[in-house]
């Protein structure tokens, strides 16, 4: 409801029409200027502080825009689309929320020369759709015609842009040979290769050269006592939930015991229940036990004399990918239906064997042979704590473009190749509409050019001079059928030319560029959509 002079009857404020339109465009484009020095292989890093003075370092969009606390509701979007293209592709997190922002520049100014908004989604929306359709028919290419190092060359395109730089290749090498391993024949029949089953540990000391893959599942936990044996074969592993320490009365509960010999009893009962539990185990055949709470001394005796490895406080997400691979269960109690306590043989992990090896300071048991999948790890080395974080999000990246390049065995060449030549293509589709559409679309097209113009300012290059001389390629390679083979070129950032970029190695999944597309143009049409702003102000405390 409102009043006769337009203000709201509740207690809060309201912007309505192009004041929160031109509010919302600046506020999107003032996150996208955060994250636009970090784009491509020259790139610069962000240092992030949090409130309690802990440091960050990195140059992945999704990162710096998750530790970012942003307040404003239409610059949320773009933090969520960010972490929505890290979800789907791994990559290209910068470029989708540059591309979003700019989009929505070009649109408020249309907004201005008084196109109507619905007629600028429906432009957006119409380009978006036949870019789509024109990467996947013109500029995509398939890996087996490329030659067996596309995958490779995939991977060093990803890891150009992150820390790792002149060590690409060795890298880059790791996240192809971890994804083969981890290969698996899904339902349908196809291969699936799932990025969870390798998995990434981080140990300081040593360069980050001395990385190196382990062939199995890496738990960075040593064996509860030394007595244990520090290799079995034949693993069959328990994996529990559950306290295997001495029993104790839960809070609240009272005994009362007149005479002092019972007392005796009822701590022997104590320790007898830990020690009953533990035999179940035993009895059924698990001779590596991983639990994520407590073992005590008592305990560890039965395991040590059964030539048994027990680890405590394991991380219940370790225990669970575990259960996965081995085809064992998380238990959570030993009760069964009937009040007793039991344990199945049934949910034992079964695995080739378990080892316990030492890196630096640390112990960790390496599971190999697991019974239902395959598994590796990492285990990254570096100086600090910062360039540990930042190698282990740019293997991530590597390792879910691996995965989407194998998956979809689709690649397009990168350096701005695909957005410069959807810009040729989008302005001459626009010239075939006879409607108002017409304007959104070319703004769409001319919004494109903001990945190789930034691309080229980072790369301390003239933007304006590499930018013509990668349109008119790809303009040629439009209108001359003798020259299709010029919609491989795009920008050399490091020598400021412009070359073909499926010849010089520089490739990207078609996935991520599709996704960019589809992702910066739902956000953009998302916040365009907005034309009123109603804020309610927080309530008073003390009733005043």
């Amino acid at each position: 409801m409102q009043r006769g002079d337009g203000s709201l009857l509740i207690d809060g404020t309201r912007q309505s029409g192009q004041d929160v339109r031109t509010q919302n465009v600046t506020a999107v484009v003032s996150i996208a200027n955060i994250v636009k020095t970090s784009l491509g292989p020259v790139g610069l890093d962000k240092m992030l502080v949090d409130e309690i003075g802990d440091v960050t370092i990195t140059n992945d969009g999704a990162t710096i825009l998750k530790q970012l606390e942003v307040e404003h509701p239409a610059a949320r979007v773009l933090v969520e689309l960010s972490e929505l293209q890290d979800q789907e592709v791994g990559d290209g997190t910068t470029s989708v929320v540059i591309i979003a922002a700019e989009l929505l520049k070009r649109a408020n100014d249309l907004v201005r020369e008084g196109i109507h908004p619905t007629t600028i989604m429906s432009g957006y929306r119409l380009a978006m759709r036949e870019g789509v359709k024109y990467i996947k028919e013109t500029l995509a290419h398939k890996t087996a015609s490329l030659g067996t190092d596309t995958i490779l060359q995939c991977a060093k395109t990803t890891l150009n842009s992150k820390i790792f730089g002149k060590d690409s290749d060795f890298f880059a090498k790791m996240a192809v040979e971890a994804m083969h391993t981890v290969k698996v024949i899904g339902e349908d029949g196809k291969p699936k290769y799932p990025v969870k089953s390798v998995g990434i540990m981080t140990q300081h000391g040593g360069s980050a050269k001395d990385s190196r893959l382990l062939n199995g599942y890496v738990v960075m936990m040593g064996r509860a006592a030394q007595g244990m044996p520090s290799h079995v074969s034949g693993a069959k592993i328990a994996l529990l939930d559950i306290d295997l320490r001495k029993s104790k009365m839960h809070m609240g509960v009272q005994v009362l015991v007149s005479d002092p010999s019972e007392l005796a009893k009822i701590r022997a009962k104590e320790l007898d229940i830990t020690a009953d539990r533990i035999k179940l185990l035993l009895a059924a055949g698990a001779n590596v036990i991983l639990t994520t709470k407590g073992i005590d001394d008592m305990a560890l005796k039965y395991f040590v004399d059964a030539g048994a490895i027990a680890c405590r406080r394991v991380k219940r997400e370790d225990l669970r990918r575990i259960a996965k691979l081995t085809g064992g269960t998380l238990l959570t109690t030993f009760a069964n239906m009937e009040g007793d306590e039991s344990f199945d043989p049934a949910c034992l992990g079964i695995a080739e064997s378990v080892t316990e090896e030492r890196v630096a300071d640390d112990d960790f048991l390496v599971i190999q042979g697991a019974k239902q999948a395959k598994a590796c790890s990492v285990l990254l080395r570096g100086a600090n704590e910062h360039m540990l974080q930042e190698l282990e999000r740019s293997l991530h990246d590597a390792l879910c473009v691996v995965k989407r390049v194998l998956e979809s065995n689709s690649v397009v060449p990168g350096g701005g190749a695909v957005e410069a030549s959807l810009s040729i293509y989008l302005d001459n589709f626009a010239l075939t509409l006879g409607t108002r559409e017409q304007l959104a679309v070319g703004a769409f097209a001319d919004a494109l050019l903001v990945i190789p113009k930034q691309l080229a300012i980072n790369g301390a290059q003239d933007a304006t001079d590499l930018v013509a001389k990668l349109r008119s390629k790809h303009h040629a390679a439009q209108t001359d059928a003798s020259k299709t083979m010029l919609n491989r070129m795009g920008l050399d950032v490091y020598e400021g030319a412009v070359v073909d970029n499926v010849a010089a190695g520089v490739l990207e999944p078609t996935l991520s560029k599709l996704k960019i597309l589809q992702f910066a143009t739902e956000a953009a049409v998302t916040i365009l959509r907005i034309d009123d702003m109603i804020k309610i102000n927080p309530a008073q405390q003390g009733g005043r």
